[in-house]
């Protein structure tokens, strides 16, 4: 299954933590994790944050602030972040394709102004307040469950089917032969499910997927892998390593 690795953290940072913990079983066709980014004590020097395209959706509590929520996601280009000195968030990363909410809400920059739209993010963060981590994730699997039954996240059965099969996936056309839809087709349904097209799609999970496997199991060659890992991160693959905590 689709594991996508956790946004950059610079090595030379020793005070912000970062855990994610796995959603429970009722949840896993939904919620990739929840998880947690903090401060220890304030910083320095203002943190980045560098974030990587992912295809999923997070929904985002900042802890400093309840009354700033959102829910956020990227593209195909990666970000920097500058989160500040001193920072809480808590969240829950969605799997590709479930988010079924109004797309116009989804934020790719930095949160730092008030939730104003409908959803409950600013009742739940008041209730995730001063708790420990391990009672937020019983909050936060809650409000996922009422998304559900609202029918605001759902399963996706073509983007569950991609991610099943990804490994004996190489191109556009073996998603179409798994699926048995036309390339328009798919061409349609990958850019309602998760706004990129399905050649992004692929880039992405390959790239992320290449942390965890031999770069030679989804590119051609290393010259390929280089180039399409810098596209999405930013960085070539050793400098990636040597960089950030992966």
């Amino acid at each position: 299954m689709y594991n996508p690795i956790k946004d950059g953290i610079d090595k030379s940072v020793r005070l912000v933590s970062y855990i994610e913990e796995s959603p429970p079983s009722d949840l896993l066709d939904y919620v990739h994790c929840f998880w947690e980014l903090k401060t220890l004590k304030p910083l320095n020097e203002n943190f980045v944050y560098h974030i990587l395209p992912d295809a999923c959706v997070n929904l985002l509590f900042d802890q400093s602030s309840v009354n700033i929520a959102a829910i956020t996601a990227l593209q195909m280009n990666h970000k920097k972040l500058d989160l500040g000195k001193q920072f809480h968030y808590v969240g829950v990363q969605l799997i590709p394709g479930v988010w079924n909410g109004d797309p116009s809400e989804i934020k790719s920059d930095l949160v730092d102004s008030p939730y104003l739209g409908e959803l409950s993010l600013v009742e739940v963060n008041k209730k995730l307040l001063n708790l420990n981590f391990n009672l937020q994730k019983d909050i936060l699997s809650k409000f996922v469950f009422e998304l559900i039954d609202k029918q605001l996240i759902r399963n996706n059965e073509l983007i569950a089917e991609i991610l099943k099969n990804f490994d004996d996936i190489q191109s556009i056309s073996d998603i179409a032969g798994i699926t048995g839809l036309s390339t328009r087709q798919l061409q349609r349904r990958i850019k309602e499910a998760l706004g990129i097209t399905p050649h992004d799609f692929l880039k992405i999970l390959r790239v992320h997927q290449s942390f965890k496997h031999h770069y030679l199991d989804y590119y051609t060659d290393q010259s390929h892998f280089i180039h399409s890992f810098r596209k999405i991160t930013g960085f070539t693959p050793d400098k990636y390593n040597k960089k950030f905590d992966v």
